[in-house]
């Protein structure tokens, strides 16, 4: 484990270096690995650890993710089941359904939870909030948790490329007094770039922040403000949308991505640098209390409490289904739609 500074503050780090991809197959040699679920990070952790020369067996109910599975080379009856099944083969669970669903199936998997297993996560969604989920693990297992900051498409795809999305970790409780090195292990099994320590707690908070705030919420409503304010003041979809969104996504994200802000900053014209500077503060001084109202609203359990209600009603895909497509539907990405195909690489 290496410490690292980051900005004036030191953490814990794990690297390839200090554990190499040997070092966690040694660890995790005489486990089997079952992924329950195969939905959003089912697939890429199941792969990637597959690949990397674990044991894994996948478990998950018949239907389109089922047969998903069995296209990505999974075979029925030998490395996928159905949950129950996988379950009980499994020495390290990891419990990939979404959160909703961890609800419905827990008293499964619970049943499967004997003496020396190990239950992982990806979210720590289900044991920070199990006064209203009911997670409530027995105390003679390993409760961990590796989870990688991206989608599981962004794991995969990264992953074959060589590269890794970095991942936090905690351990929750360590009943067999091997929590951490399985966790660890784990981690560099899925590709993980590098892993940072966290607990349950807060990776739940920063995630549910993130994902309502700069990742996806907040972004959305920025660039759609901003495009609005340019057609209303009569400049056409194209331009509109290209000076909200393409410059950002393919010329300026990769800039800051690559080298950080500053940098981005000082290979931008003049002009751009001083607006940027000017308005920053602004920005910052408009959105930090939106932003302190929604971590209230992720501490207080109301956003979890939102997303339970509204993922466990019957017809939840049909309404998301609608949302998203209204979405899809606008003007913005339509228009986006239509800039993507006209990229030179098509």
């Amino acid at each position: 484990m290496a410490i690292i500074n980051f900005g004036g503050v030191d953490e814990n780090v794990v690297t390839r270096d200090e554990f190499p991809l040997e070092k966690a197959r040694e660890v995790l040699k005489n486990e089997t690995i079952a992924v329950i679920g195969y939905g959003v990070q089912g697939p890429g952790q199941s792969l990637n650890l597959r690949d990397n020369g674990f044991k894994v067996i996948v478990g998950q109910r018949k239907g389109k993710t089922y047969d998903k599975a069995v296209a990505d080379g999974w075979v029925p009856g030998e490395t996928l089941f159905e949950i129950e099944e996988a379950c009980k083969r499994g020495t390290i669970i990891q419990y990939l359904v979404s959160d909703a669903a961890q609800i419905e199936v827990w008293p499964t998997v619970k049943k499967h939870l004997t003496p020396g297993k190990a239950l992982y996560f990806s979210h720590g969604f289900g044991i920070t909030y199990n006064d209203r989920t009911g997670i409530v693990p027995p105390k003679d297992v390993d409760v961990i948790m590796v989870a990688p900051k991206g989608s599981g498409t962004s794991l995969r795809r990264l992953f074959l490329q060589g590269r890794g999305v970095n991942s936090s970790y905690a351990v929750w409780q360590d009943a067999t007094g091997r929590a951490l090195e399985r966790t660890l292990a784990l981690g560099i099994g899925v590709g993980s770039g590098y892993l940072f320590e966290t607990d349950f707690k807060r990776e739940v908070y920063s995630d549910l922040t993130g994902e309502r705030g700069t990742l996806m919420g907040a972004i959305q409503g920025i660039l759609l403000a901003q495009y609005e304010v340019l057609r209303a003041h009569g400049h056409s979809p194209s331009e509109a949308f290209n000076e909200t969104v393409e410059e950002l996504t393919q010329s300026l994200m990769p800039l800051f991505a690559e080298k950080g802000m500053d940098w981005m900053y000082a290979n931008c014209s003049t002009t751009a640098q001083r607006g940027a500077l000017d308005w920053m503060g602004p920005f910052h001084d408009a959105t930090k209390p939106v932003f302190e109202k929604l971590y209230e609203s992720v501490a207080s359990g109301k956003e979890a409490q939102i997303s339970i209600d509204s993922n466990s009603k019957p017809n939840y895909r049909e309404g998301l289904e609608k949302e998203l497509k209204a979405l899809r539907d606008s003007e913005l990405w339509r228009t986006g739609a239509a800039v993507r195909e006209l990229r030179p690489e098509k």
